[in-house]
């Protein structure tokens, strides 16, 4: 399938996903649809075990949703677009494949929605983080209320939500929204070698990771755990799971197949 907003390069088991909207990648209904329908393809290609996901250009990873195409929707419209983004952000965090998201610019308002969504996030020293709405009258709509409180705390959360005001790519790894900060010129590459190790860990064993600690987080410590038993006990049954061990005595690396 083509795109008119994305770019998707697939190397070493890894797909590099750019959104694609020059000079700094705004989101709109397009593009939510074009993620939404890229995602898909991804989740489906037994060739991709992790995934980047990227903005065109140095100046932005996504700098917001585009305010010109919001500016003419009538709250029928508005809602249509709400749930759309809410939907596709769900979909890049539930994907069962590792998500690296490598912000290259500024990540405004639903650019760091959509940064919260995945599941790491490298960040260039230049790039540039907010959550802008309430200065236009509005609040973040695509999960970044909720998503947000969860890694910094409801007390910080509300700071930056409420004051809406910029800051840098090292506040940003105080805070722990992103993992690593690194030289503008070497954010790609860190990323890919992210990607390219995530690529050779076993697959299933990463999924059920990932069950594990998004569904645990949305519920108590006892059905948390229930959720990791069921989960390893998924990951014991593998053939993956045999070769790891079988690996690790024979002290060799070993070699995963997805099953």
């Amino acid at each position: 399938m083509s795109y008119q907003f994305l770019l998707c390069e697939i190397e070493e088991k890894v797909a590099v996903v750019t959104i694609n909207r020059p000079p700094v990648n705004p989101l709109n209904m397009q593009v939510f649809q074009e993620l939404s329908n890229l995602f898909d393809e991804l989740e489906a290609n037994d060739e991709v075990r992790s995934i980047i996901l990227t903005g065109s250009g140095e100046k932005a990873f996504v700098a917001g949703a585009d305010i010109n195409e919001m500016a003419g929707l009538d709250l029928v419209g508005v809602y249509k677009m709400n749930k759309i983004s809410r939907a596709v952000f769900t979909k890049i965090e539930n994907v069962t494949k590792p998500v690296i998201a490598a912000l290259n610019g500024l990540s405004l308002g639903g650019g760091l929605e959509l940064a919260l969504a995945c599941d790491l996030r490298i960040s260039s020293d230049r790039a540039k983080f907010a959550f802008p709405e309430v200065g236009l009258g509005i609040i973040p709509g695509g999960g970044g209320t909720q998503r947000l409180q969860k890694i910094v705390g409801q007390g910080i959360a509300k700071e930056l939500l409420y004051f809406g005001e910029m800051f840098d790519a090292e506040r940003a790894l105080d805070l722990h929204i992103v993992n690593k900060v690194v030289p503008a010129a070497e954010l790609i590459e860190v990323a890919k070698e992210w990607a390219r190790k995530l690529a050779q860990k076993p697959p299933i064993a990463l999924q059920m990771l990932k069950i594990a600690v998004n569904a645990g987080a949305n519920t108590d410590l006892e059905s948390g755990l229930t959720i990791e038993s069921t989960c390893f006990g998924n990951a014991f049954t593998t053939e993956d799971r045999k070769e790891g061990l079988k690996a690790f005595v024979e002290k060799r690396q070993p070699v995963y197949l997805g099953r």
